[in-house]
């Protein structure tokens, strides 16, 4: 590896972990302001503030945003190197552009390699500890928000309710249906609403009516009150969106599977964040091309041009990940093809900008 490569690799990594100590510094500050009511309220010891929150605070946000974080430093560096003219005497001393590329690509890689450990392996168990702070001492715990709730709760057995209520684990317009093998309704059980009792891990329902369906005709039961074991409980009716961010790849995989099973509406939210931690860290190399294309050439304005070009670019990158995320939610759209279709559009971006500054 020539001093030119260690050079380059040096200002990259250096650069690149500058600007994240200066964001991750800037938004911690930010947070604290934002949350200190709360540490208040809810006493949080100050050593679980630093260690259980803010260091997998700066963890979490710092791998999620590191694509366009190291964008924003390679175009800083080399338009650095640009303006001190010290781009021309590299192609004047022969090297082309592409071999240029490559000690980029040797820091790239090994970032790439560290948010992919970082995220696969580390992050869901940092993510866990931040998450378990934010339950016990911010208030964020369990809700459910949607109406019209249904679940599988077992093999032809359906449960339902029109709302649910997780401050006194009530759920109202309450149903169960079971169902034979050849598709014919044998029980159906309506009522008010059914009240879960976490102590004894059973459900009170209240104000029931039950229709059974046999051979010899239809039997018509009601009553007040009944006390009943079912496979269920509140939290399989309205699942955290965040607990995919708690959880190993297989793990993960294996959680999409139950919940598509359980007839979850959620399922698409999961598979995103599986696929976003793979084509996320993969995004480095685009954007790193990108940004060695549009710096590499001094200019009349020259850092602020480049540094305003980035923050576009940027600003349109995280633009196109939100509106395929929200097609691949909302329309139907392939999770997998939502997450990488930004990394497809840039890559060809990045294509077109690398045949021109190789001109």
């Amino acid at each position: 590896m020539k001093i030119l490569d260690l050079y380059i690799i040096k200002r990259f990594l250096g650069t690149f972990f500058f600007m994240l100590a200066l964001i991750m510094s800037i938004a911690i500050v930010f947070d604290v302001s934002e949350q200190l009511e709360r540490f208040i309220k809810y006493d949080a010891p100050l050593d679980q503030i630093i260690f259980k929150y803010y260091l997998n605070f700066v963890f979490y946000f710092g791998n999620l945003f590191s694509s366009l974080l190291i964008f924003l430093s390679v175009l800083l560096f080399t338009s650095q190197l640009a303006q001190r003219s010290e781009i021309i005497a590299i192609f004047a001393g022969g090297i082309s552009f592409r071999r240029l590329l490559r000690p980029y690509f040797i820091a790239a890689t090994i970032l790439v390699g560290i948010s992919l450990y970082f995220t696969h392996y580390q992050l869901p168990i940092a993510n866990r500890v931040r998450i378990q702070f934010e339950e016990q001492y911010m208030n964020k715990k369990f809700k459910i928000k949607d109406d019209n709730l249904h679940r599988e709760i077992e093999e032809n057995t359906l449960a339902y309710f029109e709302t649910f209520s997780t401050i006194n684990n009530i759920g109202y317009k309450f149903s169960l249906e079971k169902w034979n093998d050849e598709g014919k309704l044998e029980y159906k059980l309506m009522a008010d609403r059914a009240k879960f009792d976490t102590a004894s891990g059973k459900w009170e329902i209240q104000g029931y009516r039950v229709r059974e369906f046999t051979d010899e005709g239809e039997k018509i039961s009601k009553g007040t009150k009944l006390d009943t074991l079912l496979n269920m409980r509140p939290t399989d009716f309205g699942v955290k969106l965040n607990i995919a961010s708690t959880m190993g790849y297989q793990e993960l995989t294996n959680f999409i599977e139950a919940e598509r099973q359980k007839g979850s509406d959620q399922t698409v939210f999961f598979e995103i964040e599986k696929h976003q931690r793979t084509s996320y860290p993969f995004a480095t190399y685009i954007l790193t091309v990108i940004a060695v294309s549009l710096a590499g050439r001094k200019t009349r304005g020259g850092i602020g041009v480049h540094m305003a070009t980035g923050v576009l670019i940027a600003v349109v990158y995280i633009f196109a990940m939100k509106v395929t995320t929200v097609a691949a939610t909302n329309a139907g759209l392939n999770p997998m093809l939502a997450v990488w279709l930004p990394n497809i559009f840039f890559a060809g971006i990045a294509v077109l900008v690398l045949r021109r500054a190789q001109k």
